[in-house]
């Protein structure tokens, strides 16, 4: 005896947008660090660090470079946390107003860099032919120098002083950011969501940032950090004579140091 199926199929709902099924790669991100006990204590040092640079002026305790503040390379004590330099310096205040420059140099920086670098490797891996050809093999020009020379060139152009180091510094490290990002886009391209996007006739600025940008920033969550203490040991190259800081500016990881 044949059965009959009396149930209705259920009809294919028309109103499903098949992007909205593209992982949540940010938010996933923050999902798993908060679950790392590791994570969450690295992620309170670098809140500490980024206050404590932010707030110097009212944090420190002694102008940072005011000499003879206390007597010459004191260990830490009660007055002078970090103890004091061969001039009298307090290293304390000097650490801290070093780790707002680090902050300045390495964000500006960064910025440029990523900005444009997420261009370049955004468009180029998107665009594909010989869009991609031509981007690329400039950004293959621009590898076969080193950072150091490109921003040195760069100076040259712009004039030497702080603010063109950091913009210099900032530029050579655009070839670095772009090579990522387009490795990181060609993945992207073979994922079904993109796929997904190709069906619906997706337009390219909503395909780029709306889906494929989401997707391609969470991997400098690190390297970005990393890149501001790069970009500030670059800008340590230019402490010359008129090229950039001066001597006597304090700055971190040269004086970020605790005299027993």
């Amino acid at each position: 005896m044949a059965v009959v199926d009396t149930n209705p199929a259920t009809p294919a709902r028309t109103d499903v947008d098949p992007l909205n099924d593209i992982p949540a790669s940010g938010n996933r991100f923050w999902r798993v660090l908060l679950r790392s006990p590791a994570g969450v204590i690295g992620l309170l040092i670098v809140l500490t660090l980024l206050i404590a640079a932010l707030f110097a002026d009212w944090i420190a305790p002694f102008d940072p470079l005011r000499m003879g503040a206390g007597k010459r390379l004191l260990p830490p004590n009660s007055i002078h946390w970090f103890g004091t330099d061969e001039f009298g310096r307090d290293l304390f205040s000097r650490v801290l107003f070093g780790a707002q420059l680090t902050l300045k140099i390495g964000v500006i920086a960064v910025t440029i860099s990523l900005a444009a670098g997420l261009l370049l490797g955004l468009v180029a891996g998107y665009a594909g032919g010989w869009t991609e050809r031509i981007l690329m093999r400039l950004v293959d020009v621009l590898f076969s120098f080193t950072e150091i020379l490109i921003a040195l060139a760069c100076v040259a152009l712009v004039g030497p002083n702080l603010t063109n180091a950091m913009i210099a510094v900032g530029v050579s490290a655009i070839p670095f950011y772009a090579r990522i990002t387009h490795s990181v886009v060609l993945v992207e391209k073979n994922k079904p969501y993109f796929e997904a996007g190709q069906a619906v006739a997706a337009g390219h600025l909503r395909m780029i940032f709306r889906h494929l940008l989401p997707n391609v920033i969470p991997p400098y969550g690190g390297r970005g950090h990393a890149g501001c203490l790069d970009r500030d040991s670059g800008c340590g190259g230019f402490e010359l004579p008129g090229a950039g800081r001066t001597a006597a500016a304090a700055r971190m990881g040269v004086h970020a140091v605790i005299r027993a």
